[in-house]
């Protein structure tokens, strides 16, 4: 029984939720719609340039759920999932999902994205298991602070092998599917590394070393 990683973003679905979530927010009124809109496109150019401080991003990112009441929050992530995740779900990717579970695989996302975001999405996968950037809590309400490592570049290496010392699976016979060359530290630790619908730098980086590319969409 191998272990199978997957990154979200772009990867099992066909848009980053963390950008998107910030245009939602921008539809309800709910933030700056100047201020936050400029740092939302240019975070999300930071990512994609691999030059993204993911400290910097979240003190911004993390904001809005300490400014609403965890009620308000959970009717928005409702129409959220709704009306910007679930029509960009990709099919292929469940049925990636699918194959590695039925081969008795375990399945384990692993995100950069918080886990407010993500949550609902792994749970709307059928995927139990789930790393992502962890907002703090404390008494039952976000404080705009993360709690422990991002799970991002050199941290998704570290929070998956802090998860592992818990279980009986390694990476020796892991895959890892994602998108993005910000996950080049991660998929240079698994056994079976597959490039999925890749940017330039990972596509170049996959065929210089003969991984796999592949696409969901």
């Amino acid at each position: 029984m191998s272990l199978a990683i997957f990154d979200l973003d772009n990867t099992l679905i066909d848009i980053d939720s963390d950008h998107a979530w910030g245009e939602f927010l921008l539809e309800q009124g709910a933030v700056d719609p100047v201020a936050y809109r400029e740092a939302n496109e240019r975070f999300l150019r930071d990512y994609e340039n691999g030059t993204l401080d993911i400290h910097a991003f979240l003190e911004v990112a993390l904001k809005p759920l300490a400014e609403n009441s965890p009620e308000q929050l959970a009717a928005w992530h409702q129409q959220f999932m709704a009306d910007k995740i679930e029509p960009h779900i990709l099919a292929k990717g469940e049925e990636l999902l699918a194959r590695h579970r039925i081969q008795g695989d375990t399945l384990l996302i692993v995100t950069a994205t918080n886990r407010f975001i993500t949550g609902p999405i792994a749970r709307r996968l059928g995927v139990d298991d789930l790393i992502a950037v962890e907002p703090e809590i404390v008494d039952g309400r976000y404080t705009g602070h993360v709690s422990g490592t991002p799970s991002y570049r050199e941290g998704k290496v570290e929070r998956v092998n802090e998860w592992l010392k818990h279980r009986e699976q390694t990476l020796d016979e892991a895959w890892f599917y994602s998108d993005s060359h910000n996950d080049l530290p991660l998929l240079e630790q698994v056994a079976h590394p597959v490039a999925v619908d890749p940017d330039e730098r990972l596509r170049e980086t996959a065929q210089a070393r003969d991984w796999r590319i592949m696409s969901l969409r």
